[in-house]
């Protein structure tokens, strides 16, 4: 299965809740989504009873496409939090989170996931004093990452850092704006994960 690469506020309509896949345009009143808060054709605003399968596809699907992976990469991170010590769904969240890409994002070095994504795979990054361009490289605690000197004057990261105060920075990472540097101070834990997911849904689902 490709990329998807249509309009990002129609995934937000299907999956009935913001995604914030377009960065700081879902914070205005041009949020499409607010406009019109149901799936998208022609039976979008039919009220129809899901089935218990379709919650648990709906809960997964809002999920994989918040983080920008594909099918394929989200059943892997789900069977390596499967073989994980821990609370199955919890330790998938927390792969997910530090993601290079979303590490990223959640410093403020980019208006949104697929940004940030964009800018690994061009070496803007520093991960630990080396460039990277893999978004899907895990970040652990004590990690900085940090924008390459030839980017620091790059006016996408400067605007994107003004802009985080929107959306905050969460208390597992700490942000250095002045020296375009960030570093993960802890892995996140389930309570530092805010946005309203029911991991245990997607657990469900991967079970049957």
């Amino acid at each position: 299965m490709a990329r998807y690469t249509g309009p990002k506020c129609r995934i937000c309509r299907r999956e009935g809740t913001k995604l914030f896949l377009k960065g700081d345009r879902c914070y205005t009143d041009k949020c499409a989504f607010d406009r019109r808060a149901y799936a998208p054709g022609d039976h979008g605003k039919a009220r129809k009873k899901p089935s218990d399968y379709a919650v648990q596809l709906r809960e997964k699907q809002k999920v994989r496409r918040m983080y920008g992976i594909l099918e394929g990469q989200f059943h892997r991170y789900f069977e390596e939090a499967d073989r994980r010590k821990g609370v199955t769904g919890s330790v998938l969240l927390g792969l997910l989170e530090t993601r290079l890409d979303n590490v990223a994002y959640k410093l403020g070095f980019a208006n949104s996931r697929n940004q940030a994504r964009q800018m690994v795979r061009h070496g803007i990054f520093q991960l630990n004093g080396k460039r990277v361009n893999v978004p899907s490289i895990a970040l652990k605690a004590g990690d900085v990452l940090e924008v390459h000197n030839r980017s620091k004057k790059n006016l996408v990261i400067t605007e994107s850092l003004e802009l985080v105060a929107r959306r905050g920075v969460p208390a597992w990472l700490e942000v250095d704006p002045a020296n375009l540097r960030g570093s993960v101070k802890a892995l996140p834990t389930r309570e530092d994960i805010t946005f309203p997911i029911t991991e245990q849904l997607i657990v469900e689902l991967y079970s049957k």
